[in-house]
């Protein structure tokens, strides 16, 4: 099991585009920091991402489509600057 919470950190910048296929998070937990720009596409060659939480940020663009993203809920990205795309609005 591999969790990583680093919410309410006021961790600020760009989420780095650094996961892989080596990549295993049952939980995944960035909300309530200041991240920016865009959420990195490598996150869906991760092996596995069980629950991740970009909520409370300031992302902007449009959700990557399919793994770990097509069984998320909006609550995982909901108070952000402009986040687009399944399962918020369309963009």
């Amino acid at each position: 099991m591999s969790q990583l919470n680093l919410s309410h950190n006021a961790i600020s910048g760009k989420i780095p585009d650094t996961f892989g296929p080596r990549s295993y998070f049952t939980v995944l937990d960035l909300s309530y920091n200041n991240l920016t720009g865009p959420i990195p596409k490598t996150i869906s060659s991760a092996s596995f991402i069980g629950h991740l939480d970009l909520s409370h940020n300031h992302l902007c663009g449009r959700i990557p489509a399919g793994s770990p993203f097509d069984h998320l809920e909006a609550s995982s990205f909901w108070y952000n600057d402009c986040l687009c795309g399944r399962p918020l609005k369309p963009c």
